[in-house]
């Protein structure tokens, strides 16, 4: 970074956002938070879920580098995202205090510091697990990078549809590691997040509407208008909810896992039906919440319906 940069501090209300200068070089927590670290959580966590339940098991050395390949590479997207969008964070509230925008990072530092992450990351999963697993996770970022960030979100209220499957890849991606291949079981989890992503995120885009409008984004409710949104974020809960059951179909998961999708997907549709109903930016705020622990809590039992059995084969020792 350059000895000057910019800092925004918060302007009296009714007043224009302003920069502010400040000295110093970008800290360690500036660059952290290029890599999005509570998006780049749940990423990892369900990458997680895809290398445990996948058949068969790895070292737990290797399981800790094929979950660190996933969350470097997702953190490493983030940063190139941060990079080319930094013009639309710099106008939108809740991400103008991003690194970029508050000048703590130089917009060339931000790019190359998200190219090298992904490099390392793809090459650590080839040469530490299979090519098959690093291939996957070097789609995952270019999808992410080129076709949602660079092309869809500017361009069509679709971006979240089609993009989202960048953000499916992870359990795909934690299966390979361990299988070497991509299975019916694999593609049925990425299915999961491809269906989950659009409810989530255009909740969130109910309530930020003003935020996406005043960017220039084509989000759903700026394009087409809140209620068609409410309608699309149903169908898509409902859609949902039967793509959830199929670990249990497909002998990946137990009755526990297909009992606990049916119940989770249940409050999935209901609080749609709450947004629906209500119109109200609170009902669209709590649907934005419930889809974060809708999919963690889901991903969470499929774990443990593996049982006695996952814990067997990563760590033998421990159960006869």
């Amino acid at each position: 970074m350059t000895e000057t940069s910019l800092k925004l501090s918060s302007p009296p209300a009714g007043q224009a956002f302003e920069a502010t200068p400040v000295h110093g070089e970008a800290r360690v927590a500036d660059f952290v938070a290029l890599l999005k670290p509570r998006v780049m959580s749940l990423v990892v966590f369900s990458g997680l879920a895809g290398l445990i339940v996948a058949p068969g098991s790895l070292h737990p050395l290797l399981a800790a580098v094929a979950i660190l390949c996933i969350a470097v590479a997702a953190g490493a997207a983030g940063a190139i995202n941060m990079w080319y969008d930094r013009d639309i964070d710099a106008i939108m509230q809740r991400t103008r205090w991003r690194p970029l925008p508050a000048g703590k990072i130089e917009p060339q530092e931000a790019l190359a510091f998200g190219v090298v992450l992904s490099l390392f990351s793809v090459m650590l999963m080839g040469l530490a697990l299979n090519w098959t697993a690093a291939a996957i996770l070097a789609l995952a970022n270019a999808f992410y990078v080129f076709v949602y960030t660079m092309w869809l979100k500017r361009r069509t209220p679709q971006n979240i549809v089609i993009g989202g499957a960048a953000g499916a890849f992870p359990p795909m991606i934690g299966w390979a590691a361990v299988t070497g291949s991509v299975d019916l079981e694999a593609i049925f989890l990425f299915l999961i997040i491809f269906m989950w992503t659009p409810p989530h995120f255009w909740a969130l885009s109910l309530y930020r509407q003003g935020d996406y409008a005043k960017a220039g984004v084509p989000m759903l409710p700026v394009v087409a208008g809140k209620a068609a949104t409410r309608r699309q974020m149903l169908l898509y809960s409902l859609l949902l909810v039967p793509i959830s059951l199929a670990p249990a179909l497909l002998g990946t998961a137990g009755w526990i896992y297909a009992l606990a999708a049916t119940l989770l997907g249940a409050g999935m549709i209901g609080f749609n039906l709450r947004v629906l109903r209500e119109k109200s930016d609170q009902a669209a705020r709590q649907m934005f919440g419930y889809s974060i622990l809708y999919l963690f809590l889901l991903f969470t039992v499929l774990i443990l319906d593996r049982g006695p059995g996952l814990l067997a084969g990563y760590f033998p020792g421990l159960i006869g």
